[in-house]
């Protein structure tokens, strides 16, 4: 559900932030509805985290067209640990990798490229998609398939 409801919104802000500046004014219900529909968000089951008239997160304090960092760095942790996982595990090797290459650097490197640096890839969804029991066969962060 939370996970859902943070696409959601995301995808909501997305959508108000990609209108052109020459669009007509917008009636804040109606593009709200219209643009969850054609996303596939019309749901009962996962109704909207935020109503566009108070989703202030998106119309100010920096975040317009920014809300989806949010499952950017829910990825960018699945997929660390992911690498940690296949690589070893936690142990004093991976850690001092970490360190020297995610932790001391601080924002003196440019963040994917000091990402590609730590995993010698680009990052990957799929750990995150299968956490969340969206891909075939995988099992939920509850661990039910």
């Amino acid at each position: 559900f939370d996970f859902g409801e943070t696409v959601e919104a995301a995808k909501l802000d997305l959508d108000w932030h990609s209108l052109p500046v020459s669009a007509p004014r917008q009636s804040a219900d109606s593009f709200e509805a219209k643009a969850l529909a054609a996303g596939g968000f019309d749901s009962a089951d996962v109704p909207p985290r935020y109503k566009t008239p108070y989703f202030m997160h998106i119309w100010s304090n920096g975040y317009s067209a920014g809300y989806y960092a949010y499952i950017w760095t829910q990825m960018l942790d699945h997929d660390a640990y992911s690498w940690f996982e296949q690589n070893g595990g936690l142990n004093r090797a991976n850690g001092q990798r970490f360190r020297d290459l995610i932790l001391s650097r601080g924002n003196t490197v440019e963040l994917g490229t000091m990402y590609r640096n730590f995993t010698g890839r680009d990052p990957d969804v799929t750990p995150m998609l299968r956490y969340h029991g969206l891909t075939p066969g995988a099992a939920t962060a509850s661990g039910e398939q």
